[in-house]
């Protein structure tokens, strides 16, 4: 690739092989991930080695220093097997920024500022050049919750939709009441499911709050419902993701 980045936020280049050709329609969503590795400099070591077959589009440092490591209008090797809203070849439809970050294995420690400013820049230069709409910004999580937990409970999902980068909603307080986990079924559980479905997360309405349920009722909280990430789905759960389907633009 050109050595010199595509987007104004990134510095420099440092090239990975990882990538191929797309398949299909341009990239209409925008993956955040942690590298969850002891430092940024093993991560990106990692994701410029061919043997490791994984990549993103940008890494962006502790301090804040962004780098481009694979071309825009190549498929990155970031999302691995997920879906969203039907779409399972979340590679190709997506571009991934990888967040240098010990993860939940390294105590999920609070992002530096610095970070989440390069984070907010980057992502809202991807948004606007690549018509990306909000609710298409994702956690890896979201897009395989029985497999990843990042970028965790602890990423400032808040600041990011404030500075104009995603879809958010306040969360729903936190309150005693009646709540749904796993082993329970019926049609309040298929209306749950319904409403994940809805929102994009590949849920099948079964109308029993099984392991995979759970795992998207947690990757649900993890981004937004952060209080509180237990996979119950409890009142506050519920109705900030109703809120959420009610606040999707168009």
């Amino acid at each position: 690739m050109s050595a010199t980045p595509e987007s104004p936020v990134a510095r420099s280049v440092v090239p990975s092989p990882n990538h191929g050709e797309r398949r299909g329609a341009p990239p209409d969503m925008l993956i955040l991930h942690y590298t969850g590795m002891e430092s940024a400099p093993v991560a990106l070591q990692r994701l410029a080695n061919p043997l490791a077959e994984v990549s993103a589009h940008y890494f962006v440092f502790e301090d804040g220093r962004v780098v481009q490591m694979v071309p825009e209008g190549r498929r990155a090797w970031h999302a691995g097997q997920g879906a969203w809203k039907g779409e399972r070849d979340i590679n190709s439809r997506s571009l991934g920024i990888e967040i240098a970050h010990p993860g939940h294995v390294g105590g999920l420690p609070p992002y530096p500022e610095a970070q989440i400013a390069s984070v907010i820049a980057l992502g809202r230069d991807l948004v606007r050049r690549w018509a990306i709409p909000p609710e298409r910004v994702l956690a890896h999580s979201d897009i395989a919750p029985e497999r990843k937990e990042d970028p965790g409970e602890v990423f400032p999902w808040d600041r990011l939709a404030h500075a104009g980068l995603g879809h958010h909603v306040p969360p729903a307080p936190i309150r005693d009441g009646r709540f749904f986990a796993q082993g329970d079924s019926g049609q309040p559980i298929e209306a749950l499911q319904a409403m994940l479905g809805l929102y994009g997360y590949d849920l099948p309405v079964t109308g029993r709050f099984d392991a995979r349920t759970h795992a998207v009722v947690t990757a649900f909280q993890r981004h937004f419902r952060q209080a509180r990430v237990d996979g119950v789905a409890d009142a506050s759960t519920i109705m900030t993701l109703r809120d959420l389907i009610a606040a999707v633009p168009g």
